[in-house]
């Protein structure tokens, strides 16, 4: 059965860093794409960044030029630097995967999520 678990989260002053981390197991096939989405209090959960398995990025725009994307596809994992933090940048993080898992009749491709992991910035 396909895992997500991410780690990383945490308090970090305004301003400051912090790299979350991925990493998908079980009967795994192949990934696409692999990404990072966020959720606030009370909003939605959005896009913040995402790269498919070529390496080709995309980025929410209230995070382009501060956060940066990146996956080791030997090791299913999928990394998110983010610098110059913002109060804004508040929510709990979700990791997501495109993949194909194998099963009894071959493989199901599918969208899985990893349990979240909370930002919090704030002086």
């Amino acid at each position: 059965q396909v895992q997500l678990v991410e780690s990383g989260g945490g308090l970090v002053q305004p301003g400051g860093s912090l790299r979350l981390s991925c990493a998908a197991s079980g009967g795994i096939l192949s990934i696409y794409t692999m990404g990072w989405y966020r959720q606030a209090p009370g909003k939605q959960r959005e896009l913040a960044a995402r790269i498919n398995s070529g390496g080709s990025t995309n980025y929410a725009d209230s995070v382009k030029g501060r956060f940066t994307i990146s996956r080791d596809n030997a090791k299913n994992t999928v990394s998110l630097q983010m610098n110059s933090l913002k109060p804004e940048d508040t929510a709990v993080y979700y990791c997501n995967a495109d993949l194909a898992e194998y099963n009894a009749k071959g493989y199901t491709r599918g969208d899985y999520w990893g349990q979240g992991t909370q930002l919090t910035v704030s002086s």
